[in-house]
């Protein structure tokens, strides 16, 4: 049974409605999947998603940046029609930076697509480089090893968050990074979050990250893919490491896994 959304007073940033994904003109990929997030200004939040793989998780990030359509179903951003105007950065497991071009470059580049003038892409992507922590390497080649894979992450942020800082996708951006990184990443995120206040809508796999960062959390059936489970969290609205050991992110942690793993029963 598919999650019922509840349209409250709050304005929309994002809606999917009736998405239904067919290949080979007859398998169900996605069925009747709906999602609907609220906008929560000048605060931000983390929308989390959760399930097997196969699921289609991907495709939905895919979906709302515009980098694939669905066979049927609409995608509304702030109640309107996506369009192919429309610039919704989305950061990738894999690193996705131009490694021929220097990090100011990489960061900028969304600008110089719409025509901004190279004096102020410059000092608005300048900007952002200061906001990742990355100001100091700037005009460095934006590729391994010149840059650390959480440094590559970083420029794939800011190059996101400069075209469109209301919304960051984010697919399994951690997974190829070691432990300690993504650890760090994951508290980096938070500082991102709480100084820019973007929706971000993650990907992932791992049921500790679901709970440290995730305001609401879907986990998603498979086979059709559909939202299955809602999860709003309660923790504290400001996160940090300390959280994790508290009882409610422990019970959080068990709750997810528990209500994952009825799933694919």
């Amino acid at each position: 049974m598919s999650v019922i959304f509840h349209n409250s007073e709050l304005p929309d940033i994002i809606e999917l409605k009736s998405i239904n994904q067919i290949y080979e003109g007859k398998s169900y990929v996605i069925k009747d999947f709906n999602l609907l997030i609220e906008d929560k200004p000048n605060q931000g939040q983390f929308v989390v998603l959760l399930g097997a793989s196969g699921c289609g998780k991907s495709t939905i990030l895919r979906y709302i940046a515009g980098l694939q359509q669905p066979t049927s179903g609409e995608i509304l951003i702030k109640g309107k029609p996506l369009t192919s105007t429309d610039r919704i950065g989305m950061v990738f497991q894999q690193y996705s930076s131009f490694p021929w071009m220097t990090v100011l470059e990489n960061v900028s580049i969304g600008l110089d697509y719409k025509g901004i003038e190279k004096k102020v892409a410059t000092a608005k992507a300048m900007e952002m480089i200061k906001t990742v922590g990355l100001d100091g390497h700037e005009k460095k080649f934006a590729r391994y090893p010149i840059l650390s894979g959480g440094q590559l992450q970083r420029v794939a942020i800011a190059r996101s968050l400069l075209v469109n800082q209301e919304i960051l996708l984010m697919d399994e951006p951690f997974g190829a990074l070691d432990t300690y990184t993504r650890l760090k990443m994951q508290d980096f995120l938070i500082e991102i979050w709480e100084k820019v206040h973007p929706t971000i809508i993650l990907v992932t796999h791992d049921i500790s990250e679901a709970a440290y960062l995730g305001d609401d959390i879907y986990i998603m059936a498979a086979n059709p893919g559909v939202i299955s489970e809602h999860i709003k969290s309660e923790l504290s609205v400001h996160r940090s490491r300390e959280i994790k050991r508290s009882k409610s992110f422990v019970d959080l942690v068990y709750d997810i896994e528990d209500r994952m793993m009825a799933i694919q029963v």
